[in-house]
């Protein structure tokens, strides 16, 4: 899952990004509103994390201008304002979730997961499909009712597949996803095909199906067959 951080304090910023790293998540951060701005107009987010008050602009309209172009994207503030006003705005316009500084990492953490839940899995811990069963809180995966061992990208991208069931995926969407905006310096999408590939054969191995369907000059789809 891709999450962008909108947070002008260095230090907590980098810690968020630690902590949600070790989670398993791609992290993403903006320092001021036009950055921001940017990302949300360029790149997709399962979620963004975001501080209200900025150095050249509010949170409010980072928030604004993502539901105009994203409405499915989740979206939590984090401020020291604990204003009544300011969480009704928030909740108001398009935020899921409203934390007040100081805040515990895990506290984050525990509500991003739940976030995450509630948007593309109808708030449950584990996941059907077919033969594949995944335990979100665990990271495991079952196939045929048979455990089966991901790397840290592909069981990412099995989560990305899931999320959009029958929904044809640009191999552009695919690698901004796994490696976030790190990805503008690749040389090719040649690593987005690796990881499909293996992930195709760890599925079809147990399952005797094949999940992943190329759609050529454009990427893949994630299909019951």
């Amino acid at each position: 899952m891709k999450i962008l951080i909108i947070e002008d304090e260095k230090g907590l910023a980098e810690s968020i990004v630690d902590y949600l790293n070790k989670e398993g998540f791609i992290c993403e951060v903006a320092s001021t509103y036009w950055q921001a701005h940017e990302k949300v107009n360029v790149y997709n987010y399962d979620c963004i994390i975001a501080d209200l008050t900025l150095p050249d602009g509010e949170g409010f309209g980072i928030i604004e201008t993502l539901k105009k172009i994203s409405a499915t994207t989740g979206v939590i503030i984090i401020s020291a304002r604990n204003a009544l006003e300011d969480k009704i705005k928030g909740l108001t316009i398009g935020s899921d979730d409203y934390l007040t500084k100081p805040f515990h990492l895990s506290e984050l953490n525990a509500r991003l997961k739940s976030l995450i839940r509630r948007l593309n899995f109808g708030g449950s811990n584990e996941i059907n499909f077919d033969a594949i069963q995944v335990q979100t809180a665990a990271r495991k995966v079952f196939v045929a009712g048979k455990e089966t061992t991901l790397s840290r990208k592909e069981y990412d991208l099995l989560m990305y597949f899931l999320s959009n069931i029958e929904v044809a995926l640009t191999k552009v969407s695919i690698a901004e996803h796994l490696w976030g905006d790190n990805i503008d310096s690749a040389d090719s999408l040649d690593i987005v095909y690796s990881h499909i590939k293996n992930l195709r054969r760890k599925l079809l191995e147990k399952s005797n199906k094949d999940y992943i369907q190329s759609i050529y000059g454009i990427g893949y789809k994630f299909v019951n067959p």
